[in-house]
């Protein structure tokens, strides 16, 4: 584990929620997260230190029940990754999703990679980049992300990341039907159906988690890579890093 880690003072030690969330066998993993989080997540300025003592409620659980509408044994991208929301959280509940961290910053992504491997997350992969330079190389069956932009922002970004049959789904919060009226033009622009927006965690949360999802309006005419209505196809892009676990 990371020479940074020391003594967290107990800040991560388990909720009794995550049982609720985190299956018996990952609570152990779950705990450990939570004290990268509380030490070297904060010193490396991932994670601000007021985040501490509530880890488990604001961050942690409020991301793990975004598994309640992510589909089993799916491959799914995490954009702008950060400190592993949710990221990193869905790989410790859901051991049967394959999960991508898109991440563009160095110090993020070395973060991630260091808990994915002291953690023998085998579904992980790490990649450095902005979402946008993964179109037309990569798809994906779901694509996650948590305040990383508005709606309008994310369907630019996210979409053409999105296989037919997938999905976006963005963790959000008290202002998304705002988001999604701001985003009606380019929901229209990507062929997009009316999202849908999904209340998360009641019987786990002091504060549920609301997450919006993104679908084609008509997969069966999604072409790929997907562009919007008058535009031009991408050209494909690569990887600048990557890294399988």
């Amino acid at each position: 584990m990371s020479e940074e880690r020391g003594d967290v003072g107990g800040l991560g030690e388990l909720d009794p929620r995550a049982e609720k969330v985190f299956p018996a066998d990952r609570l152990e993993l779950a705990e450990r997260y939570a004290a990268w989080l509380a030490d070297a997540g904060v010193v490396r300025g991932l994670i601000g230190p007021r985040e501490v003592p509530r880890l488990w409620d604001r961050h942690i659980l409020n991301c793990a029940v975004l598994g309640e509408v992510i589909p089993e044994g799916i491959a799914l991208a995490d954009i702008g990754s950060g400190a592993g929301l949710p990221g990193l959280v869905l790989a410790i509940a859901r051991p049967d999703l394959q999960i991508t961290l898109i991440e563009p910053l160095l110090r993020r992504t070395t973060f991630l990679e260091e808990v994915a491997e002291d953690l023998r997350l085998e579904n992980v992969t790490v990649l450095r980049g902005r979402a946008d330079a993964f179109h037309g190389a990569l798809g994906f069956d779901v694509v996650t992300s948590r305040a990383v932009a508005g709606l309008d922002k994310l369907l630019d970004w996210s979409m053409p990341l999105v296989v037919p049959t997938g999905s976006l789904i963005a963790m959000k919060g008290s202002s998304v039907e705002a988001e999604i009226d701001e985003a009606g033009p380019t929901l229209k622009k990507w062929g997009c159906a009316p999202p849908t927006v999904s209340e998360l965690g009641v019987d786990v949360l002091e504060t549920t988690t609301v997450a919006v999802r993104v679908v084609w309006s008509d997969p069966a005419r999604v072409d790929w890579p997907p562009v919007p209505k008058g535009g031009q196809k991408r050209s494909k892009g690569g990887p600048r890093k990557k890294r399988r676990r």
